[in-house]
């Protein structure tokens, strides 16, 4: 037999100390629940640059499985990760974020594995008020799901549409990023309703967004804390290859004094990716001694910039951008809006989705100086 309740339970001790678990029947659900059954192996990078795959019923694959890790459980043909367990930490928190009822009607986009469906159904007393949707991944979770005596709604279909048989919801929670708020979610929430959605605009640019309905419209605040999950596929609609920089066209040359590693300021990425180009993604150019040097950027349209991670004697780095679109500068401008805005974290930006279907962010007021149109 499995020793996995000794390790559950550690766990909930470890995410209760770290303040991310407060409710004890959280609590109850997390050690009730064998991951280790609905996870039962997961994708670690290998020295070759590849996967291997490692189980979850013993040794180090179960110590992983217990521990507040997100776990890649899916990898595409190009070998990028597609889908993942995520870190129970963050999941607890959604959860209780939520503040989920006996007798609320839930539903989740992005079914996955199945453990967080499994914890939402042990909360519960059973599976009668919940509902999952996932373009993939569906018969094995619901099969996990019902050997261990879970019996939700589970449904194959594209989760930007809801599941509109089953509407009403009182709380939907999406494991999975959107650029903004579905239509069909709003629809299909009841009103007093709550959603939780991480909204990212670009790889990384957005955050966790916990939102209630009063009427026709959604408002809320954008979590303290960052956090991220994989975006949303749609069945009938082709993964987006890597964007490729341009081949020609005229370089153009400067310098700057902001961080080259705009992402690691979730606020400035997010409020320069409002006016990214579709596709734009980022990542680190190597010197000889593989070593990060450059950071670098590109977009669907062709663009590209780089920018020199160490500065001269004055601070400065060199730039060096081409194509329809200059990538640095539309960062450099994402910097400047923090800067006049007073340099905000995120819990002092909210969202407004308004009847006629506009979506804003704001900063503090919601008829104040600062509030951006999401695309």
């Amino acid at each position: 037999m499995t020793d996995w309740e000794p390790r559950a339970v550690a766990l909930a001790d470890e995410l209760a100390a770290a303040g991310k678990l407060t409710d004890e029947r959280w609590r109850k659900a997390l050690t009730s629940v064998p991951r280790h059954v609905l996870v039962p192996e997961y994708f670690q990078p290998d020295q070759e640059g590849g996967w291997r795959r490692v189980s979850t019923s013993a040794g180090e694959g179960l110590d992983a499985v217990y521990s507040n890790k997100s776990l890649i459980t899916d990898v595409d043909e190009r070998g990028h990760a597609v889908s993942s367990s995520s870190m129970p930490g963050l999941m607890v928190r959604m959860l209780e974020l939520l503040e989920i009822g006996r007798f609320h009607r839930v539903l989740e986009i992005g079914t996955g594995t199945g453990y967080n469906a499994a914890l939402i159904t042990e909360y519960l007393g059973n599976g009668n008020n919940l509902f999952s949707v996932d373009i993939d991944y569906i018969d094995t979770a619901q099969e996990r799901l019902a050997s261990l005596g879970y019996h939700p709604t589970l449904r194959k279909a594209d989760g930007v549409d809801g599941l509109p048989d089953w509407a009403p919801y009182d709380r939907i929670l999406a494991t999975v990023a959107v650029p903004r708020i579905p239509a069909a979610w709003v629809a299909q929430l009841n009103d007093g309703g709550r959603i939780l959605a991480d909204i990212k605009v670009a790889v990384s640019a957005g955050n966790l967004v916990l939102l209630r309905k009063n009427g026709d419209t959604l408002s809320g605040r954008f979590d303290g804390r960052y956090a991220a999950f994989m975006a949303m596929r749609h069945p009938d609609r082709a993964q987006q290859r890597p964007s490729q920089p341009a081949t020609s066209g005229n370089e153009e040359h400067s310098t700057t004094h902001y961080e080259p590693m705009a992402w690691e300021n979730t606020v400035v990425w997010f409020l320069a990716a409002l006016q990214f180009p579709e596709g734009t993604t980022y990542g680190m150019q190597l010197d000889s001694d593989h070593q990060p040097s450059k950071a670098t950027f590109s977009s669907g349209d062709g663009s590209w910039a780089r920018v020199d991670i160490k500065a001269d004697a004055n601070g400065e780095r060199l730039v060096v951008q081409s194509g329809p679109t200059s990538l640095w500068d539309v960062i450099s401008d994402g910097y400047r809006q923090w800067e006049e805005a007073g340099r905000p974290t995120w819990d002092r930006f909210y969202l407004t989705v308004k009847p006629d279907g506009e979506q804003v962010v704001w900063l503090d007021d919601p008829e104040g100086e600062f509030s951006w149109l999401l695309p």
